[in-house]
C-alpha cells in the first residue's frame, strides 16, 4: 500500500504533457464538430493511449511509439468485432490476444504495457459498433489519433533526443559520484547500472545515426574507462597509500575529477558549453618534479586526467555541434546497432521463444493475463451492472509480471479512481450539462495525467478516472449510472488480479541461489579475460574482456532485480536466507571491484606481457564455473585450483607489473573465501538458519501490523 500511493521523485515534463494533450483536443474537437458527442467520446481512447504511450521509457522515436500504439489498438478494436457478439467465439480470441500481450514483455517493458493496453481497447470498444463497417470506422479513428500524436511530435519536437542525452548524463553523474564516495571509503562499491542504460541507450537505428548528435558518440565509453581509474587511484592494495600526503593528493584528485564529471554531465543533459571551476582545473595539473604519487598511483592519476580532459572536450563539442554527418563514432568506431521496425521481427520471435517455459515469470504472467481476461468477462456476463468490461480492463492493466508490482498498482488504481471520481462527479453535478466545457475539462484532465504519469500511478490514474468521468458526460450518460459502476468494477479487477497471482505466482525468492550462481560464473569469466588480456595483450583478448564484462553487468542486474523483488515477497527464504544473500552480494561486489582494479592495470598491445597470469586465468574461471554449480545444488563451494595456482604465482620471478597484479588476485581470492563463508552452511545450520530468519520476518510482520 505505501509502495502503491508512494509520490515518486520524478522530473516533470509539462511541455509534453502539453502537446500530448492538444493532440486528445484535436481529436475531440474534431469529432464534435463532424459527428456526435458520443462518438467524440468513443474516438478519444486511441489519442489518449497513444500519447500515453509515447511516455513510457524507451529509445525508440517517440513518433514510431505513437502510431504503433495506434494501429495495435486499432487492430484489437477491429479484430474483435466479429467475434464480440457471442461468449462462445469472443472468449477464445480474447485469451489468445491477451496471453500474446502477456508474452510481449519478453520483448520489454514498453512493449508489454502497450500490448496491455490493445487487450484493454479490445474488451472496451466492440461494445460500440453495430456493423462491420462501424467496426472499420470506428478502427481508423482509433489509428488516427495515434497518427495525430505522431504528427505532433513531428512538427513540435520538445528535448529531441532529450532522453539519450538523460542517460549518458547519468551515467557521467554516477561515475562522479563514485568518485566522492571513493575519497572517504576507497573500497566503496559501484552500481553499473546507470553504464547499461548508457548503452542501451547508445544503441541506434541507421537513420538515428545519422541524425544523433555528436555528444552522445563519445563520453559513454569515456565513463567506462574512466571508472577503472578512479577505482584503482583510490584503492590503498594498487593506487595511493592508505594514508600520508599520497592519500590526500589522491582525495583531491577524485574531488576534482568528480566536479569535471558532473560539469560534463550538465553540458550533455542541457546542451551547453562546458565550464570547469578554476580550483579543479589547478588540481589536475600534475607537477613532474613535484608530483608525491608515484608507480601504480601516478600512472592512474595521469590516466584519469587525461581521460577527464577528453570529455570535457567532447562535452564542449557537443553544446555547439548538433548533427553528426556519419554514422561513426569520433575514433570512426561503428555505432551500436539497433534493428529497425521491420528487422525487429526476428528478434521478437527469439525472445519470446526463449521465455516459453513454464518456470519463465513473463509465461505465467501471459497465463495468468489470459486467464483473468477471461474469467472477468464471465463473471460480469451474470451481474446485474452495466459496463461490465471494466471488470476485465481494471485487472488486465494493474498486472505486472511481479508480484510487488502487481499489487502496488491494485491498490493505486483503486485509490486513484475513488479520488478521481468522486472529484469529476462533484464538478458534473455542480455544472451546467455543457457539452464542450466537459470536452474542456477532459482534455485537461488528460494533460494533468500525462504531467503525473511518471510520479506515481495512483496520482495520475486519479486525473484518467476524471478524464473517463468527464467523457462520459459529454457523452450523455448520466453520472448515477457510471459512478457507483465503476468503483465496484474497479474494486472487483484489482481483486482478481491480486486473487490470479495468488493462485499462480511466480516468485523470485526461489530463484535467489540460481541468480547468484549465474552472476559468480558471468563474475569469473570476466576476471579470468582481464586476466588474460594482461598475459597476453592483444585487441582480441580485449574484446573477450569485453564481452565478458556486459555479461557480468547483466547478471548482477538480473541478481539485483530478483534479490530486491524477492525482499517484498510474502514468501519466506528458501536455502538462502536475507544474511546470507547480503553477505553474497557484499562478496561478490568485491571480487567484481578487484577485476575492475586489475582491468585499469592492462597494458598496451606492444607491452610486455605477464605468462604467470594465464594458469591463474584458467584455475580461476574452472573453480567459478564449478562453484556456481555447487551454489545452486546447495553444496559448499571450493576453490583448490585457484589456491594451487596462487601459490605458484608467488613462487615465480616478477615480471613487469606482477606485484600489483598479484595483489589484485589477492583481493580476488579474499571476496570469494567470503562468498564460500557466506553459503556455506551444514545441513543443521541452514535449517536452523532458516528458522531463525522465518521468525525474524514474521517478527517484523507483527510489528508492523501493531504499528
Amino acid at each position: 500500500m505505501r509502495s502503491g500511493l508512494t509520490i515518486e521523485e520524478a522530473r516533470l515534463e509539462p511541455l509534453l504533457a502539453l502537446r500530448t494533450a492538444a493532440g486528445m483536443a484535436i481529436i475531440i474537437g474534431a469529432a464534435l464538430w463532424l459527428a456526435s458527442p458520443a462518438y467524440a467520446a468513443s474516438t478519444a481512447l486511441g489519442a489518449y493511449s497513444a500519447g500515453a504511450a509515447t511516455f513510457q521509457r524507451t529509445w525508440r522515436r517517440r513518433k514510431v511509439i505513437a502510431l504503433g500504439a495506434g494501429c495495435g489498438l486499432a487492430l484489437s478494436t477491429f479484430v474483435g468485432y466479429p467475434a464480440a457478439g457471442r461468449l462462445v467465439t469472443f472468449l477464445p480470441l480474447l485469451a489468445v490476444w491477451a496471453f500474446a500481450a502477456g508474452m510481449a514483455w519478453a520483448v520489454g517493458s514498453t512493449a508489454g504495457i502497450v500490448a496491455a493496453t490493445t487487450g484493454g481497447s479490445m474488451l472496451v470498444t466492440v461494445t460500440l459498433p453495430t456493423s462491420v463497417g462501424r467496426a472499420l470506422e470506428h478502427a481508423g479513428v482509433i489509428a488516427l489519433g495515434g497518427v495525430v500524436q505522431a504528427a505532433l511530435i513531428l512538427l513540435f519536437p520538445i528535448r529531441r533526443w532529450g532522453a539519450h542525452r538523460d542517460a549518458l548524463a547519468d551515467a557521467l553523474a554516477a561515475v562522479a559520484d563514485h568518485a566522492r564516495r571513493l575519497r572517504h571509503d576507497p573500497t566503496a562499491a559501484f552500481d553499473p547500472e546507470p553504464l547499461m542504460t548508457a548503452r542501451d541507450a547508445a544503441a541506434v537505428t541507421p537513420s538515428q545515426a545519422r541524425t544523433r548528435p555528436l555528444v552522445l558518440h563519445g563520453p559513454r565509453g569515456l565513463a567506462e574507462r574512466i571508472l577503472p581509474a578512479v577505482a584503482a587511484l583510490a584503492d590503498p592494495d594498487v593506487g595511493a597509500p592508505a594514508e600520508g600526503a599520497g592519500r590526500d593528493r589522491a582525495r583531491e584528485l577524485l574531488g576534482a575529477a568528480a566536479d569535471v564529471l558532473d560539469t560534463a554531465a550538465r553540458s550533455i543533459r542541457r546542451g551547453t558549453p562546458a565550464e570547469v571551476p578554476p580550483a579543479s582545473s589547478d588540481v589536475l595539473r600534475l607537477d613532474e618534479e613535484h608530483e608525491v604519487l608515484e608507480g601504480p598511483a601516478r600512472q592512474a592519476a595521469e590516466r584519469l586526467v587525461k581521460l577527464l580532459g577528453e570529455a570535457l572536450e567532447l562535452a564542449g563539442s557537443g553544446s555547439t555541434r548538433r548533427r553528426t554527418p556519419t554514422p561513426h563514432g569520433p575514433a570512426g568506431a561503428p555505432f551500436l546497432v539497433r534493428p529497425t521496425m521491420l528487422r525487429l521481427v526476428p528478434v521478437v520471435v527469439r525472445a519470446v521463444r526463449k521465455e516459453f517455459r513454464r518456470d519463465s515469470p513473463v509465461f505465467r504472467h501471459a497465463v495468468r493475463l489470459a486467464a483473468v481476461a477471461v474469467l472477468g468477462c464471465l463473471i460480469v456476463a451474470g451481474l446485474p451492472l452495466g459496463h461490465g468490461y471494466r471488470v476485465p480492463v481494471a485487472a488486465v492493466m494493474v498486472m505486472r509480471p511481479d508480484f510487488h508490482r502487481t499489487y502496488a498498482r491494485a491498490v493505486a488504481r483503486l485509490a486513484g479512481t475513488l479520488a478521481g471520481v468522486a472529484l469529476a462527479t462533484g464538478m458534473v453535478r455542480a455544472l451546467s450539462p455543457v457539452t464542450r466545457l466537459f470536452g474542456v475539462l477532459a482534455v485537461v484532465s488528460a494533460g494533468l495525467s500525462y504531467t503525473m504519469i511518471r510520479t506515481g500511478y495512483a496520482y495520475s490514474q486519479c486525473f484518467t478516472a476524471a478524464y473517463v468521468v468527464f467523457l462520459l458526460a459529454m457523452g450523455g450518460q448520466a453520472w448515477e449510472q457510471t459512478v457507483p459502476e465503476r468503483m465496484v468494477l474497479t474494486l472487483l479487477g484489482g481483486a482478481l488480479a491480486m486473487l490470479a497471482y495468488a493462485v499462480f505466482p511466480a516468485w523470485e525468492t526461489p530463484r535467489l541461489r540460481g541468480r547468484l550462481a549465474d552472476w559468480l560464473a558471468a563474475n569469473g569469466r570476466y576476471a579470468a579475460a582481464v586476466l588474460r588480456s594482461h598475459a597476453e595483450p592483444t585487441r582480441e583478448h580485449r574484446a573477450d574482456m569485453r564481452r565478458a564484462q556486459l555479461a557480468s553487468r547483466e547478471a548482477r542486474a538480473a541478481w539485483q532485480e530478483a534479490y530486491d523483488q524477492a525482499r517484498q515477497e510474502p514468501v519466506p527464504p528458501r536455502g538462502l536466507t536475507w544474511r546470507e544473500a547480503a553477505e553474497a552480494q557484499e562478496a561478490l561486489q568485491g571480487f567484481d571491484r578487484a577485476a575492475t582494479l586489475m582491468e585499469s592495470l592492462v597494458p598496451r598491445a606492444d607491452s610486455r606481457s605477464a605468462p604467470e597470469a594465464e594458469r591463474f586465468a584458467g584455475a580461476l574461471e574452472a573453480d567459478t564455473a564449478q562453484a556456481a554449480v555447487d551454489v545452486r545444488e546447495h553444496r559448499n563451494p571450493e576453490w583448490e585450483r585457484m589456491e594451487e595456482a596462487l601459490h605458484a604465482w608467488r613462487g615465480s620471478p616478477a615480471g613487469d607489473g606482477s606485484p600489483v597484479l598479484r595483489r589484485g588476485a589477492e583481493l580476488q581470492r579474499r571476496a570469494l573465501e567470503k562468498l564460500a563463508t557466506a553459503v556455506s552452511r551444514t545441513p543443521l545450520e541452514r535449517d536452523i538458519g532458516s528458522a531463525r530468519e522465518e521468525r525474524r520476518v514474521r517478527a517484523a510482520a507483527t510489528e508492523d501490523g501493531d504499528g
